[in-house]
């Protein structure tokens, strides 16, 4: 039965082809027209699939070629056609074989005078066109003019046909031959003016939709060279923006608008950055290597047009995911184990680097001892060791607060107390800052007070330029002792007075300290100053600021701005003001309102500053040194400015394709005056955010030989908080290489050395000179008996790097929190500490960190993708890094946990990126068998530990799959070669959450250690759930949070419980942003998609049908936008009837055989 239900539709599509008789092809089409008039989409590819599309083709041509055509056939199927060509991915090809395509065009030209019938052909036109290769034909066959003669200048007749004609031809110009026969003719110039004309007279917005699709064509012919250059040569930009300038607010422009803008970036002219290089600024000669080349001068030859060739893909032609491209499917690749990549014997140089294995008690106590005398240099705050989130900051009663208070014997602060809790929650108060950090109004004169209550000699004093020069703020560096100063007696003096007044709350910073280590620092340009952050310091927030809110239409005021500065240039300025370029000064320190730059100091990184108009500067960042590339992290010094005015800054050379900067990121700002106020603190700042992609061309060199690429633009407002101030803007908090050194000195002063072992070593010296260094931590033993010695020498080890790549300094503040958690009293340290031996790495590319690159080494290369061979010479820190861990591995004392901290630029919270055989596979469609795949599933411990313990930890945003391209990086060569199952990359927004407790709220540096405290914390839950967790440790966990041991083990069983059910939302978590609301579409493709295309036409059809009114059309406003209220046909045929039954039955019989006849349809 089913199958004869099947059939009927056969018979009729089969009738339908080989009659001729005029009532019975009109009783099908009507049956066929009601079937598909009601229901899904289902029915359509139902019929598709029985030969429908075909069947209607031959019909159309065999009526239309009759001597007299009957269009009373003709209108109907055309109907029909359009329902299901939308539908029919092969369309196009069977209208081209069956020739209905010049059919089709015939009768267009036929019924140039008849409304109805021209209506029909167009919408049979618009479906043909949507795909670019029948588009092409059409075009050759002489559509384009056919259409120009239905397209005419404003008029409220026909404007249905003139419309559909517009559309045609949009879809038309989506084929480069068809742009091109369009330029050839001059129709850019027919369609500028046919675009003013409806422009000027609608003045209601009637037809908006005409007027779109015009300028849709102006959008598909800029796609090529020449359209651009006829495009420029009608003065189209002048036209663009001067007809959208007084409607940008205007909701019902809308359509027209964002096409408009599309135009206009494509039709930009392409430009080379004010650079003369496309390398850095600076260049660093390889010990050994042959002299490098002279960076070259950028040229037009290194921007290749985007090119005109013909590339007619059709629009539905299916894209292969990339990501599934990159997972790694060889078994081999992903189960074999290596071997060596060095002689075995070099790994017995790394036994120095392991003295705590082989050093007797008094050996370590008498070397501690001799460590401990310092040469006469200053400290403080040696033993403060910060909370990460007070209760006054976060809202924590005692139970919640974090880690870090000094009394040794209080159990409620301790970090594991938050295991009870769950996750901390943030005081609501926090989540109502506002999202741009707001300074309070100081006076100008008289006394500062800073955080200690200390007053601070008269401020504006300090500041005056004959008293501190301005390179005095930016502190030369001099040596241990201010005596010893090169500079002038006065400066040095002025300088020493401050420095009197640093506020002694600055947890492990001395600026006495900082000053002696940075005069060890090498650096490639030889910095001579130290920027005024990183020596005075810097305070966390009291709280965390909330992301900016992004401001509707921020995108296209900056386009619209930048064209307004190519065609209306007259107050542009164009003045370099700063450039590490030129050797001399450029600027004129007397020049009112204008600004100061300076980037020469350490991590420092702006290549050059132009100023554009009074209050605003274009910016140039410099590569990354040996590099013409990876342009992204700032940090530099503004000075001059005026309070109370907000300034523009454009970073025009920014390479990523998005950022969080859309999302609610903000740069941070140091204010000096407010740090001699007592305020020294980074703060988020910034508004009128936006990152888009500009019109500078990206050299060859810079895309690996790709051409065609742009720039990137970030531009953002400030406002600063005094006028005549000196304040620091970087992509984000800074962290140098000279704060970490003296970071870990002070950390080693403030430590017990008869309860912690804390051991710095340099695991290696870099290219650029620097020592790289190698920190253990762990607990002393209890006695230098043989029990407590192997116990000391048989804890489990744990690896942690941070900072491969320098522009990530929320690493770097990531790792701060754990090193400080780790050598604190918190009696959760102490556990950790008194159960494994911790071998930290905490800035593995220090060359990169100094010399102000974002991403890579000296050599201009990412020294996260050298982990396969690198080599001692040019990648030690790599090749020393892998060798301790082989060493380890040797000895058997392979890590329990290896990770290494990252930051992320365009993903919000923090997440771990693992490795696991069996869900690479799974995902790349890959048959796995548990039988053959044997795989250690306790990498997802950790991760979900974390989830249950960081508010800023989200296990939705994991991944574990292991991907070709990432194959050299340290989490999968560690997990490969050393078989630690538990090897991760750590990513840590720049940004901040979008879930949990900080929600809505930007990462402060405060945020950032919490989560290194609280990956320590993680690590001893770890433990404690695990099988080989000793009975003492789990007696002694159980004491800290007070409750009896079975009931710690029940809640540890029940986080493992509960956060599975976590890892099942992981599918539908998205892990990328969301776009923006207004995001500027590039590509060239029409706006008016395909599932619009199906709408519309399906509407006008339905339209059409309803109201069957024959004649000349008078439409008025509105007419073509009303919707058809006609209410849907009754009284289908007893063939219409039955067909229905066998489509629509809910009967598992009716159900089953339409699902085969579908399935027998498919390809295989």
């Amino acid at each position: 039965m089913a199958e004869q239900e099947a059939s009927g539709l056969q018979v009729l599509l089969h009738t339908l082809q080989s009659t001729s008789d005029r009532e019975s092809i009109l009783a099908i089409l009507q049956v066929l027209g009601d079937l598909l008039s009601v229901g899904t989409d289902r029915r359509i590819h139902y019929m598709i699939s029985k030969g429908g599309s075909e069947a209607l083709l031959q019909t159309l041509v065999d009526t239309a070629r009759t001597s007299s055509p009957d269009y009373g056939i003709l209108l109907p199927l055309f109907r029909l056609l359009v329902k299901v060509g939308l539908r029919d991915k092969k369309f196009g090809q069977k209208a081209l074989e069956l020739e209905a395509l010049d059919v089709t065009l015939t009768l267009a030209r036929k019924n140039l005078s008849h409304s109805q019938n021209l209506l029909h052909c167009l919408w049979a036109l618009r479906v043909f066109a949507s795909r670019v290769t029948t588009g092409a034909i059409l075009g050759i066959n002489g559509a384009l003019e056919l259409l120009f003669k239905v397209i005419t200048p404003y008029t409220r007749k026909h404007t249905r046909i003139i419309r559909a004609a517009a559309e045609v031809l949009a879809a038309l110009l989506k084929s480069k031959s068809n742009s091109r026969r369009a330029v050839n003719r001059g129709y850019v110039t027919s369609l500028l003016r046919l675009h003013q004309d409806w422009h000027s007279h609608d003045t209601v917005n009637t037809y908006v939709q005409i007027r779109q699709a015009l300028l849709l064509c102006l959008k598909h012919i800029a796609t090529i060279r020449s359209g651009r250059e006829a495009f420029l040569s009608c003065q189209g930009m002048e036209i663009l923006f001067s007809t959208t300038q007084n409607h940008l607010d205007d909701k019902s422009m809308e359509p027209i608008i964002s096409v408009v803008l599309q135009i206009l970036r494509q039709c930009y002219p392409k430009s080379l950055l004010p650079l003369l290089t496309a390398s850095s600024a600076y260049a660093f000669r390889i010990p050994g290597s042959i002299t490098s080349e002279p960076p070259r001068v950028l040229t037009e030859e290194d921007f290749e047009d985007d090119g005109d060739e013909e590339v007619d893909r059709d629009s539905d032609s299916e894209d292969v995911k990339e990501e599934d491209n990159d997972l790694e499917t060889d078994m081999n690749k992903l189960s074999s184990k290596p071997g060596l990549d060095r002689p075995e014997e070099e790994l017995k140089q790394y036994e120095a680097m392991c003295l705590e294995l082989s050093y007797s008690f008094e050996e370590l106590e008498s070397t501690l001892e001799e460590d401990l005398n310092f040469e006469g240099t200053q400290r403080a705050n040696h033993h403060h060791i910060p909370a990460a989130a007070s209760p006054k900051q976060h809202g924590l009663n005692k139970d919640q607060s974090c880690w870090g208070l000094e009394r040794e014997d209080t159990v409620q602060t301790s970090l594991l107390s938050m295991v009870k809790m769950g996750r901390s929650t943030v005081h609501l108060a926090s989540k109502k800052t506002p999202a741009m950090k707001t300074y309070p109004k100081v006076p100008c004169s008289r006394l500062g007070i800073d955080s200690s209550g200390n007053e601070i000699p008269d401020i504006q004093a300090v500041l005056k330029e004959d008293v501190w020069d301005i390179d005095a703020i930016s502190c030369r560096r001099m040596s241990a002792s201010l005596a010893n100063s090169t500079m002038p007696t006065e400066s040095v003096e002025v300088i020493d007075k401050v420095l009197q007044t640093h506020p002694k709350d600055i947890p492990f910073h001395d600026p006495h300290l900082y000053m002696a280590k940075s005069r060890r620092t090498r650096s490639v340009p030889d910095f001579k100053m130290m920027a005024f952050p990183d020596l005075w310091g810097h305070h966390p927030p009291p709280s965390a600021q909330s992301m900016l809110e992004r401001k509707c239409g921020v995108q296209r005021i900056k386009i619209f701005e930048d064209v307004r500065r190519l065609i209306q240039p007259s107050d542009v300025i164009n003045k370099v003001v700063f450039s590490l370029d030129e050797p001399g000064p450029l600027q004129d320190t007397s020049a009112p309102h204008c600004l100061r730059f300076f980037s020469k100091f350490e991590s420092g990184n702006l290549r050059k500053a132009i100023q554009v108009r009074e209050f605003e500067y274009d910016l140039l960042l410099n590569a990354d040194v040996n590099s013409p590339q990876h342009q992204q992290w700032f940090y530099f010094k503004v000075s001059g400015m005026r309070a109370a005015v907000p300034y523009c800054f454009n970073v025009i050379n920014c390479e990523k394709l998005n950022s969080q900067f859309n999302y609610g990121m903000q740069p941070t700002m140091y204010s000096v005056k407010e740090a001699l106020l007592g305020r020294s603190t980074w703060v988020r700042t910034g508004c009128e955010i936006c990152y888009y992609k500009n019109h500078y061309c990206r050299s060859a060199a810079a895309t690996g030989g790709a051409s065609g690429k742009c720039y990137y633009t970030l531009t953002f407002a400030v406002t600063f908080p005094h006028s005549e101030d000196v304040c620091y803007l970087a992509y984000h908090y800074p962290y140098t290489y000279t704060a970490l050194m003296t970071h870990l000195d002070i950390l080693e002063k403030s430590i017990n050395p008869k309860q912690v072992y804390f051991r710095q070593d340099v695991l290696c010296q870099t290219l650029g000179g620097n020592p790289c260094p190698l920190v253990t931590i762990t607990a002393m033993p209890e006695s230098n008996s043989t029990d407590h010695l192997e116990q000391f020498r048989q804890r489990p080890y744990q690896v942690i790097t941070a900072r491969v790549h320098p522009g990530e300094s929320n690493a770097s503040w990531v790792m701060k929190g754990a090193l400080e958690f780790l050598v604190s009293s918190d009696p959760v340290a102490r556990l950790l500490r008194e159960n494994f031996i911790f071998k930290i790495i905490p800035m593995l590319n220090p060359d990169g960190v100094i010399n102000g690159n974002h991403r890579c080494s000296l050599r201009g290369e990412d020294l996260n993708r050298q982990w396969l061979l690198p080599s001692a010479h040019l990648q030690p820190t790599i090749y020393h890094a892998k060798g301790l861990l082989y060493y380890l591995s040797s000895i058997g004392r392979s890590p329990v946990v290896f990770c290494d901290f990252h930051g992320h630029s365009q993903k919000k919270n923090v997440f771990f990126y693992g490795c696991s055989i069996k869900e690479t596979l799974w995902q790349a469609g890959c048959p796995v068998s548990t039988s053959t795949v044997l795989e250690d599933v306790s990498y997802r411990i950790l991760p979900k530990i974390l989830d249950k313990l960081a508010p800023a930890f989200t296990m939705g945003s994991c991944s574990f799959l292991v991907e070709k391209s990432r194959a050299s990086t340290a989490r999968v060569v560690v997990w490969r070669e050393m078989g630690v199952s538990r090897s991760y990359t750590m990513e840590s927004s720049y940004c901040g959450c979008n879930q949990g407790p900080y929600k809505g709220l930007q990462f402060g540096t405060r945020e950032l250690e919490e989560m290194g405290a609280m990956f320590c914390l993680g690590l001893l839950i770890l433990e404690l759930k695990s099988v080989s967790c000793s009975h003492q440790l789990l007696t002694r966990a159980a004491t800290l949070l007070n409750v009896e041991e079975e009931a710690l083990d029940h809640h540890l069983q029940r986080c493992s419980s509960s956060s599975s059910s976590s890892s099942n939302n992981i599918a539908t978590e998205l892990d990328d942003e969301p776009p923006c609301l207004e995001e500027i579409d590039y590509n060239t493709d029409s706006s008016l998609g395909q599932e619009g295309s199906l709408f519309e036409l399906d509407r006008q059809i339905r339209e059409c049908a309803f109201n069957k009114e024959e004649g000349e059309e008078d439409e008025g406003a509105g007419q073509e936008e009303k919707p058809s209220q006609s209410p849907e046909l009754h009284g289908k045929s007893r063939a219409s009837n039955h067909w229905t039954s066998s489509c629509d039955s809910t009967s598992p019989s009716s159900e089953t055989h339409i699902v085969r006849a579908r399935t027998k349809s498919r390809p295989m």
